[in-house]
């Protein structure tokens, strides 16, 4: 069985307990306005270009088949219609201006990767941690990758935004100790503008997690004037405590991935800093 990641970070102390390895699956059902991972939105591979690293070898020129590359009135330009990524150009873009975003792993590539770490562990009380994307999108890839992680003892988190099947969690509830579970807003008109999607889904998955004995930490992106209001507050603690009184985080709102956007050819994303909020 093979998956679709777009990157395995190492050393992380912010996804969980401990040291941590966190890999990152490819695709997401949700469009949220603030998103600082767009690389992972779409399943499939991408090419991300960056110009500003260009230093006019002309080598994707050279392997490209599909004249995805050209110069027009001078202006170096890469054609997404015309790419079927295949990442030749990439491979042969010695500035990194040119990058494949997306691979096909098997389980087995990807725990290998996740034992290499195993010693940071052990001494931290850390683990692996898988995230997205949404990685509940690839459920029967993901479960295949936990088992054998439980196998070797190590701690295993998952990072979901909750938008996906019950059946999805069902396949997975057996091998995750923690699940670090996004709710973004509450009010329901809110999330569906700024994510795309209504969340009496999530929220009803969330309480079928609690139900089910799973340990669950809520996290919360803090977003300028849509979710950090005394109301949105309120709701939030009042779903907690109704839960149990879950551990909530706050996570601090940023712009880090703005760059990403363009490099995909994408719109940037609002600054919600500046009130822009449509």
């Amino acid at each position: 069985m093979n998956g679709n990641i777009f990157n395995i970070q190492r050393f992380s102390i912010d996804d969980g307990p401990g040291i941590r390895t966190v890999v990152f699956l490819k695709g997401c059902p949700l469009r949220c306005a603030w998103c600082h991972n767009p690389e992972g939105l779409h399943t499939a591979p991408e090419i991300m270009f960056f110009p500003q690293k260009c230093i006019g070898c002309g080598k994707c020129f050279e392997v490209c088949l599909n004249n995805g590359h050209i110069i027009v009135g001078g202006e170096r330009l890469f054609v997404r219609e015309a790419c079927e990524h295949c990442g030749k150009c990439t491979a042969v873009c010695y500035a990194q201006a040119l990058e494949l975003t997306g691979r096909r792993v098997t389980p087995g590539e990807v725990v290998d990767e996740i034992k290499k770490d195993a010693l940071f562990y052990e001494n931290s009380g850390g683990g692996a941690t898988f995230s997205g994307g949404e990685p509940l999108l690839q459920a029967d890839f993901l479960r295949e990758i936990l088992i054998e992680c439980k196998t070797l003892g190590f701690h295993c988190a998952v990072e979901t935004a909750g938008h996906v099947s019950w059946g999805a969690f069902e396949k997975i509830i057996p091998y995750t100790d923690l699940f670090l579970y996004d709710i973004k807003i509450m009010d329901e008109s809110l999330h569906k503008k700024f994510t795309g999607a209504g969340n009496k889904h999530i929220i009803g998955n969330l309480k079928k997690l609690v139900r089910a004995k799973a340990e669950v930490i809520v996290r919360t992106p803090e977003i300028p004037g849509i979710n950090d209001t005394p109301k949105e507050k309120q709701k939030i603690a009042d779903l907690l405590a109704e839960l149990g009184g879950l551990k909530h985080e706050v996570l601090p709102y940023h712009r880090l991935g703005e760059n990403k956007y363009v490099s995909l050819g994408l719109e940037k994303p609002p600054d919600f800093t500046c009130g822009d909020r449509h």
